[in-house]
């Protein structure tokens, strides 16, 4: 394996995401707190041309205060930026949104339904509002730049070319130099004017028009000079004439952002928003989400049906075919099967367990994210090594403090294992024990109790009564009882707790010691 390159001695570069104008976006990885994150880095052969640097230098840390200012849950996150003079490079580290581009939805799925689309325009639009008060333009909205992240929730890209709306400011780019995409640009732009909130209006018409018809607003074979023409100079042909059944007021919605004189177009965002909301699906708050399914696109109605839901409810997934005798019999070995490569599964496990080792377990979890589906659908859903890929995926979830998707997990593959191998099984046990330990974290102590007294008793059968797990789900479910208010409970089982713990660790062991502190503020005496 390659090294990773890492940028300030903290972020690791991954994978590429994509390639623009400027540069390069990553993901990447931070060292420091242990998360995941998206790193922009600039074009290595524009940072080499030393009378641009300071330019470009500038330019970048404007990007990064610009995009921060604009309070918005639809605009990533920026958590870093840094300008390395020394070593040429600039780079922004940012919030990493897990979705589809509005491009490759529409390369899939347009035209779009009504509501889609007006779902994916309103949310644009609550970004647009915040932007344009701070005062901000973003120039090239275009689709690539539209994420529709796996909760429905729509986020803006790339506010890197912005320029801030103020006169004492420098622009940065060179005359003549157009920021911006031919095909979604106003005319105003075109003919070199200072663009205005007005401009990124227009150019949402474009991506309105496109999500109703299917079309761009002027032919994809047109050339640069012939886009910027049309733009210009030729009207669009109205929505109608291109898709049926097109509500009257919301093609005249787009026919209204796409005039060329911006004095003709809506008001602000905050207008097309109101405009838009007869379109918009009615709240479903009793209506239960469902996980994102593997090439499902995901839904930008969900955040109007459903503006404050629960975490959903996880799924058990279908059984497949039986569980091989032991886990350590299965292997992926041999040429390519079904998208899985020779070892890949092996490999991932190998090099999850030494991000583990290295407390980096969300970029444990990643890697073996990568692999998980691909081999469920190679293997089959219970195969033994993707079963040990699991458990090794759920115990990275828990250490890193998610219990939440801890749990399901545990909960699932304690019933897969159970089926095949009986309830007395040691890989069953854990994961059931780790499953009561996420319960009780997630604040659900009378349930995990409850399932604690029967685990209890199982893994006392198996282990005995002194076993390192037994003695430490016996303390776990003493600081339970007592968290729940049951201290009458708490108080007849410490006794023997702490008896059993100071023959096996000594009385001056850490858990000895805190057992016989319990005992000695209920006034209760030790064995």
């Amino acid at each position: 394996m390659h090294a990773t390159e890492r940028i300030a001695d903290r972020y690791e570069l991954v994978a590429s995401i994509s390639t623009g104008g400027m540069g390069q976006v990553w993901r990447g990885y931070d060292t420091v707190l242990d998360r995941p994150v998206a790193v922009k880095v600039i074009r290595p052969d524009v940072v080499a041309d030393a009378q641009k640097y300071d330019e470009f230098a500038n330019r970048f840390k404007r990007e990064a205060r610009v995009t921060a200012r604009i309070e918005n849950s639809g605009v990533p996150a920026v958590y870093d930026a840094a300008v390395d003079k020394h070593q040429g490079s600039l780079y922004l580290v940012m919030q990493l949104v897990r979705g589809v581009s509005l491009a490759d939805t529409l390369a899939e799925a347009a035209p779009l339904p009504v509501a889609t689309a007006a779902a994916v325009a309103a949310q644009i639009c609550a970004v647009l509002s915040e932007a344009h008060a701070v005062p901000v333009v973003h120039r090239d909205l275009k689709p690539g730049n539209v994420m529709v992240a796996d909760d429905g929730t729509v986020k803006v890209l790339d506010f890197g070319i912005a320029a801030v709306l103020r006169t004492d400011i420098t622009r940065l780019t060179h005359t003549g130099n157009i920021l911006g995409t031919y095909a979604y640009m106003p005319p105003e732009q075109i003919r070199g004017a200072a663009p205005t909130p007005g401009s990124d209006l227009y150019s949402l018409g474009c991506l309105l028009y496109e999500m109703l018809t299917g079309k761009k607003v002027f032919p994809p074979d047109y050339s640069a000079f012939q886009l910027q023409v049309a733009h210009v100079e030729e009207a669009p042909v109205p929505p109608s004439a291109r898709v049926s059944e097109l509500p009257q007021d919301l093609e005249q919605l787009v026919l209204e952002l796409l005039a060329k004189d911006p004095e003709h177009r809506p008001r602000a965002a905050q207008d097309v928003y109101d405009r838009l909301v007869p379109h918009l699906p009615r709240p479903e708050p009793g209506t239960p989400d469902r996980p994102l399914q593997h090439g499902v696109l995901p839904d930008p109605t969900r955040p109007y049906r459903r503006p404050t839901p629960p975490r959903p409810r996880a799924e058990v997934p279908p059984l497949g075919r039986p569980l091989p005798p032991t886990l350590a019999e299965t292997s992926v070995s041999g040429p390519t099967v079904s998208g899985l490569e020779a070892g890949e599964l092996r490999a991932a496990d190998e090099h999850a367990q030494a991000l583990m080792g290295e407390g980096r377990f969300a970029q444990a979890i990643a890697v073996l994210d990568d692999v998980i589906e691909s081999a469920a659908t190679a293997l089959g859903p219970e195969s033994g090594l993707l079963l040990e890929v699991r458990i090794l995926r759920a115990g990275a979830l828990a250490l890193s403090g998610d219990a939440r998707r801890a749990l399901p997990e545990f909960t699932d593959l304690a019933d897969t294992l159970e089926r095949h191998f009986g309830p007395s099984d040691e890989q069953v046990l854990s994961c059931r024990e780790h499953a009561v330990y996420c319960r009780a974290q997630l604040g659900e102590t009378t349930r995990a109790l409850r399932e604690a007294e029967q685990l209890l008793g199982r893994i006392r059968g198996v282990e005995g009564d002194r076993s390192e797990g037994v003695l430490e789900l016996r303390r776990q479910m003493a600081m339970w009882r007592l968290r729940s208010g049951d201290i009458e409970r708490a108080a007849l089982d410490l006794p023997a707790l702490y008896a059993d713990l100071r023959a096996v660790y000594g009385p001056e062991a850490p858990e000895t010691l805190e057992v016989a502190d319990l005992l000695d503020r209920l006034g209760r005496g030790r064995r």
